[in-house]
Protein backbone atom coordinates (compact mmCIF):
# COMPACT_ATOMS: atom_id res chain seq x y z
CA UNK A 1 0.00 0.00 0.00
CA UNK A 2 1.12 3.67 -1.06
CA UNK A 3 1.11 6.49 1.04
CA UNK A 4 -0.74 9.32 -0.26
CA UNK A 5 1.08 12.75 0.76
CA UNK A 6 -1.27 15.75 1.52
CA UNK A 7 0.51 18.46 -0.53
CA UNK A 8 -0.09 21.84 0.62
CA UNK A 9 0.24 23.19 -3.11
CA UNK A 10 -1.70 20.04 -4.61
CA UNK A 11 -4.46 22.52 -6.24
CA UNK A 12 -1.41 24.22 -7.95
CA UNK A 13 0.17 21.11 -9.25
CA UNK A 14 -3.25 19.71 -10.67
CA UNK A 15 -3.40 23.14 -12.45
CA UNK A 16 -0.19 22.90 -13.83
CA UNK A 17 -0.60 19.49 -14.69
CA UNK A 18 -3.17 20.36 -17.13
CA UNK A 19 -1.34 22.97 -18.59
CA UNK A 20 -2.14 26.05 -16.74
CA UNK A 21 0.55 28.44 -17.34
CA UNK A 22 -0.34 30.50 -14.36
CA UNK A 23 -0.52 27.98 -12.14
CA UNK A 24 3.35 27.12 -13.46
CA UNK A 25 4.33 30.36 -12.55
CA UNK A 26 2.95 29.62 -9.17
CA UNK A 27 4.69 26.40 -8.91
CA UNK A 28 8.18 27.96 -9.74
CA UNK A 29 7.28 30.91 -7.66
CA UNK A 30 7.09 28.75 -4.64
CA UNK A 31 10.00 26.77 -5.57
CA UNK A 32 12.70 28.53 -7.71
CA UNK A 33 14.92 30.27 -4.70
CA UNK A 34 15.25 26.71 -2.58
CA UNK A 35 15.95 25.28 -6.01
CA UNK A 36 18.33 27.99 -6.97
CA UNK A 37 20.16 27.08 -3.60
CA UNK A 38 20.86 23.67 -4.23
CA UNK A 39 21.96 24.69 -7.79
CA UNK A 40 24.42 27.11 -6.67
CA UNK A 41 25.81 24.83 -3.87
CA UNK A 42 26.50 22.22 -6.75
CA UNK A 43 27.51 24.37 -9.07
CA UNK A 44 29.58 26.84 -7.54
CA UNK A 45 28.87 29.94 -10.69
CA UNK A 46 25.66 31.68 -10.75
CA UNK A 47 25.35 31.49 -14.24
CA UNK A 48 25.18 27.66 -14.38
CA UNK A 49 23.31 27.87 -11.19
CA UNK A 50 20.74 29.65 -12.78
CA UNK A 51 20.94 27.66 -16.23
CA UNK A 52 20.29 24.34 -14.20
CA UNK A 53 17.24 26.05 -12.20
CA UNK A 54 15.86 26.32 -15.25
CA UNK A 55 16.73 22.95 -16.88
CA UNK A 56 15.52 21.38 -13.82
CA UNK A 57 11.77 23.02 -14.13
CA UNK A 58 11.87 22.44 -17.54
CA UNK A 59 12.01 18.73 -17.17
CA UNK A 60 9.79 18.57 -14.06
CA UNK A 61 6.96 20.54 -16.18
CA UNK A 62 7.43 18.38 -18.78
CA UNK A 63 7.04 14.99 -16.33
CA UNK A 64 4.49 16.51 -14.03
CA UNK A 65 1.81 13.60 -15.19
CA UNK A 66 4.63 11.04 -13.84
CA UNK A 67 4.42 12.85 -10.07
CA UNK A 68 1.65 10.69 -8.08
CA UNK A 69 1.68 12.33 -4.82
CA UNK A 70 3.65 9.35 -3.11
CA UNK A 71 6.02 12.05 -1.92
CA UNK A 72 5.79 15.58 -1.12
CA UNK A 73 6.22 17.93 -4.57
CA UNK A 74 9.27 19.53 -2.96
CA UNK A 75 11.29 16.17 -2.26
CA UNK A 76 10.76 15.41 -5.79
CA UNK A 77 11.50 18.01 -7.95
CA UNK A 78 14.83 18.21 -5.41
CA UNK A 79 15.80 15.28 -6.43
CA UNK A 80 15.69 16.71 -10.26
CA UNK A 81 17.36 19.31 -9.48
CA UNK A 82 20.43 17.10 -8.06
CA UNK A 83 20.27 14.58 -10.81
CA UNK A 84 20.29 17.97 -13.32
CA UNK A 85 22.93 19.27 -11.48
CA UNK A 86 25.13 15.79 -11.27
CA UNK A 87 24.37 14.65 -15.24
CA UNK A 88 25.63 18.11 -16.17
CA UNK A 89 28.55 17.99 -13.70
CA UNK A 90 29.53 14.91 -15.10
CA UNK A 91 28.97 15.99 -18.69
CA UNK A 92 31.38 18.40 -17.93
CA UNK A 93 33.86 15.50 -16.54
CA UNK A 94 34.60 16.55 -13.52
CA UNK A 95 37.26 14.79 -11.71
CA UNK A 96 36.44 13.49 -8.26
CA UNK A 97 39.89 13.37 -6.07
CA UNK A 98 39.44 9.64 -5.09
CA UNK A 99 40.68 9.41 -2.04
CA UNK A 100 40.61 5.95 -1.32
CA UNK A 101 44.22 5.45 -2.33
CA UNK A 102 45.42 8.22 -0.21
CA UNK A 103 46.17 7.19 3.99
CA UNK A 104 43.29 8.87 5.94
CA UNK A 105 44.13 10.71 8.69
CA UNK A 106 42.64 8.18 11.63
CA UNK A 107 38.98 8.99 12.70
CA UNK A 108 40.07 11.01 16.30
CA UNK A 109 43.31 13.14 14.44
CA UNK A 110 40.15 15.07 12.23
CA UNK A 111 38.86 15.98 15.79
CA UNK A 112 38.00 20.12 15.95
CA UNK A 113 36.20 22.22 18.43
CA UNK A 114 34.26 24.12 16.59
CA UNK A 115 33.13 25.86 19.72
CA UNK A 116 36.41 28.15 19.11
CA UNK A 117 35.58 28.86 15.83
CA UNK A 118 32.93 31.16 14.64
CA UNK A 119 31.08 29.98 11.89
CA UNK A 120 29.01 32.36 9.65
CA UNK A 121 26.96 30.78 6.68
CA UNK A 122 28.40 33.36 4.43
CA UNK A 123 31.88 32.35 5.74
CA UNK A 124 30.76 28.67 5.28
CA UNK A 125 29.17 29.42 2.03
CA UNK A 126 32.48 31.40 0.53
CA UNK A 127 34.39 28.57 1.74
CA UNK A 128 32.57 26.08 -0.04
CA UNK A 129 33.29 27.98 -3.19
CA UNK A 130 36.66 27.12 -2.90
CA UNK A 131 36.53 23.47 -3.15
CA UNK A 132 36.96 21.48 -6.05
CA UNK A 133 33.69 20.40 -7.29
CA UNK A 134 34.02 16.52 -6.20
CA UNK A 135 34.55 18.30 -2.32
CA UNK A 136 31.60 20.54 -2.85
CA UNK A 137 29.30 18.21 -4.12
CA UNK A 138 29.62 15.52 -1.70
CA UNK A 139 29.85 18.19 1.18
CA UNK A 140 26.46 19.88 -0.67
CA UNK A 141 24.66 16.51 -0.96
CA UNK A 142 25.63 15.00 2.96
CA UNK A 143 25.60 18.19 5.24
CA UNK A 144 23.27 20.37 3.16
CA UNK A 145 21.19 18.29 1.66
CA UNK A 146 20.48 15.11 3.68
CA UNK A 147 21.48 12.63 1.49
CA UNK A 148 23.02 9.92 3.40
CA UNK A 149 26.56 8.51 2.41
CA UNK A 150 25.29 5.23 0.14
CA UNK A 151 22.73 7.23 -1.59
CA UNK A 152 25.06 9.87 -2.79
CA UNK A 153 27.44 6.55 -3.30
CA UNK A 154 24.84 5.99 -5.98
CA UNK A 155 23.85 9.05 -7.23
CA UNK A 156 27.58 9.71 -7.88
CA UNK A 157 28.98 6.27 -8.86
CA UNK A 158 31.89 6.46 -6.62
CA UNK A 159 31.97 3.74 -3.30
CA UNK A 160 30.71 4.89 -0.35
CA UNK A 161 33.75 4.81 1.36
CA UNK A 162 35.29 7.55 -0.99
CA UNK A 163 31.94 9.52 0.01
CA UNK A 164 32.75 9.41 3.34
CA UNK A 165 36.49 10.42 2.64
CA UNK A 166 35.73 13.40 0.02
CA UNK A 167 33.34 14.65 3.13
CA UNK A 168 36.51 14.71 5.63
CA UNK A 169 38.25 16.20 3.36
CA UNK A 170 35.88 18.90 1.92
CA UNK A 171 35.15 19.84 5.94
CA UNK A 172 38.87 19.98 6.86
CA UNK A 173 39.04 21.98 4.03
CA UNK A 174 36.42 24.63 4.78
CA UNK A 175 37.80 24.89 8.57
CA UNK A 176 41.32 25.32 6.54
CA UNK A 177 40.04 28.40 4.56
CA UNK A 178 37.98 29.47 7.70
CA UNK A 179 40.92 29.43 10.31
CA UNK A 180 43.23 31.50 7.78
CA UNK A 181 40.75 34.50 7.29
CA UNK A 182 40.43 34.89 11.21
Amino acid sequence: MTIKYEEIHRDVIESCMKGDVRAQYQLYSLYSKAMYNICYRMTGQQEEAEDMLQESFSYAFRKLGSFRFESSFGAWLKRIVVNTCINHLKKRKVDLVYTDQHNDPAPDDDFVDYGEIRLRAEGVMKAMGKLSQGYRIVFSLYLLEGYDHKEISEIMGISESTSKSQFLRAKQKIKEILMSHE
